[in-house]
C-alpha cells in the first residue's frame, strides 16, 4: 500500500483523483477548507509550510496551483511554478520518492491552434501530432508556468535522483461538460479543441493511478494524458508504453451516445 501526498485535492481534478486510490493511504491536501473534502491546509507557496505538511509519503501527486489559462503572470509565477519548487525541496528533504506533476496540454497549446490568441481553440485542417515530450510551445502565461515547472521537475529528477512523471493533461471535463462544450453555440475550433483534448472522468482516474504506481523504465517521464478521443492529435501512444495506460473513452463515441 503506498502512501500518497496530493495537493489540490479540492479542485475538480483533484477530487476525480482521489477515487482512484481507495486502496491506498491517501492525504489530501487544500489551500482552505472545501466542502466535501476531508484534508489538511498547506500553503504551497510557504516553502516550511510545504516542508513540514509534506513530509511522510512515497508519491506527491502535485496539482495545487493556478489552472485557468487566463492566469496572470503574478499568480501563475507564484503559485505555479514557486509552489512546485517548495514541493521538490520538500520532496528532497524528506525523503520522497515520487512526484506525478500536473503539467499541461498548454504547454505545447500552440501546436496545431486555430487562433494563437485563443488557448483553446483548434484548426479545422490537418493537425500535427505531438508526443508528450514534443519541444514546448506555450500558448499562455499559464503554459509558461507549465514549461518552466516541467524545467524544474526534470532538473530535481537528475540532480536527486526523483521519479518524475510529467502529465500534460488535456481538458477534463464530465460527459455533461463536454455536450456543452461540442454544441452547436460554441465555435467550430473550439468544439473541434473540446473533442480532441477530452480527459474523461474514468481515463482522467486511470492516468493519475498509473503515473503513481508504475515501474518506469527512465526518469523524467512526460507524457500526454487524454481520452482515445477520434480527433485527438496528442499522442497517448507514449503513455500507454510507458505507465501502463489504458484510456477507455472517446468524445465522438460519448457524443454520439
Amino acid at each position: 500500500m503506498a502512501r500518497i501526498a496530493l495537493t489540490g485535492a479540492g479542485g475538480s481534478v483533484g477530487r476525480e483523483v482521489l477515487g482512484a486510490f481507495d486502496d491506498h493511504d491517501v492525504v489530501p491536501f487544500t489551500h482552505s477548507e472545501t466542502d466535501g473534502v476531508d484534508s489538511e491546509l498547506v500553503d504551497v507557496t510557504d516553502p516550511d509550510d510545504v516542508a513540514a505538511k509534506i513530509d511522510d509519503a512515497d508519491v506527491v501527486i502535485h496539482l495545487a496551483g493556478a489552472s485557468s489559462p487566463d492566469s496572470e503572470w503574478e499568480t501563475v509565477s507564484e503559485t505555479n511554478i514557486e509552489g512546485t519548487k517548495n514541493v521538490l525541496d520538500a520532496m528532497v528533504e524528506n525523503g520522497i520518492g515520487r512526484l506525478v506533476f500536473a503539467s499541461s496540454n498548454h504547454a505545447v497549446g500552440t501546436y496545431n491552434a486555430a487562433d494563437e490568441n485563443d488557448p483553446e481553440s483548434m484548426t479545422l485542417s490537418d493537425t500535427r501530432p505531438v508526443r508528450g515530450d514534443a519541444p514546448t510551445r506555450p500558448d499562455s502565461f499559464y503554459g509558461v508556468s507549465k514549461v518552466a515547472c516541467e524545467g524544474l521537475t526534470d532538473f530535481y529528477a537528475s540532480r536527486h535522483g526523483i521519479e518524475v512523471v510529467n502529465l500534460r493533461i488535456g481538458w477534463y471535463m464530465s460527459e455533461d461538460r463536454l455536450e456543452e462544450n461540442t454544441g452547436e453555440d460554441v465555435k467550430p475550433g473550439n468544439a473541434r479543441f473540446a473533442r480532441a483534448t477530452w480527459l474523461s472522468p474514468h481515463d482522467c482516474r486511470d492516468v493519475h493511478r498509473k503515473a503513481a504506481l508504475a515501474d518506469l523504465l527512465e526518469s523524467p517521464v512526460t507524457v500526454n494524458a487524454v481520452s482515445r478521443n477520434d480527433d485527438r492529435f496528442h499522442s497517448i501512444t507514449e503513455t500507454m508504453q510507458a505507465l501502463g495506460y489504458e484510456p477507455r473513452d472517446n468524445s465522438a463515441e460519448t457524443l454520439d451516445g
